[in-house]
């Protein structure tokens, strides 16, 4: 017969199981869910560039994000991404450049440079936007992606909507350690604030 506590460790630990479970199919509801509509400005999140040029992941969001601008649901757009000290461009610089092949006028792009993780990308995209009065905004990203951008940007103070790109790279099967990862960073983000869960991986990272 179990003891209190060890009835209580076990309550908990199935307390934890069905949070992460629902959580993850949150995630994947958010994955497969378009919400686009128009707005003041579209947020592109960056992913691998290679010497100027997008990486397929950034390809495919970019792809999606200039359809989105071409078809009206908004007159800016917001590319995201720094570089690394040995990178000659950040993923904003990439990102901006190929926007501009594809037909995007280069006054209807921001650009945000400093960002190296999600969370700091978003929070430094929020604040320019928010000196131009806008904060109504489609996130573009993977759709892995989407529960927990939309949620810091919730938490950013921004009106968000998502639009995953269709035309991904990733695909399949090889999207469940993404969604795994994602359902464990919302699940984390919902309870301790996706500012502190983002300051603790970037430390750790850095170790």
């Amino acid at each position: 017969m179990l003891r209190w506590p060890s009835r209580i460790g076990a309550g908990a630990l199935l307390l934890v199981i069905a949070y992460l479970g629902v959580t993850f199919v949150q995630v994947f509801q958010a994955s497969r869910r378009d919400d686009v509509e128009r707005v003041q400005a579209i947020v592109v999140f960056g992913a691998a560039q290679y010497n100027g040029t997008p990486s397929p992941v950034l390809r495919a969001r970019l792809d999606h994000a200039a359809k989105l601008f071409e078809r009206g649901y908004a007159d800016r757009l917001v590319v995201t991404g720094g570089r690394l000290p040995e990178d000659r461009f950040s993923e904003a610089g990439a990102s901006a450049r190929y926007l501009r092949s594809k037909g995007v006028p280069d006054s209807s792009i921001l650009r945000e440079v400093q960002g190296r993780t999600s969370w700091e990308s978003l929070a430094s995209a929020a604040r320019l936007l928010k000196r131009r009065g806008m904060t109504d905004v489609v996130l573009v990203s993977d759709g892995f992606h989407a529960a927990r951008i939309e949620a810091m940007a919730s938490e950013l103070g921004l009106e968000a909507h998502t639009s995953p790109t269709t035309t991904s790279p990733i695909t399949g099967t090889e999207t469940l350690p993404y969604l795994g990862k994602e359902t464990l960073a919302v699940a984390a983000g919902r309870v301790l604030g996706f500012r502190r869960v983002s300051s603790v991986g970037h430390s750790l990272a850095s170790d």
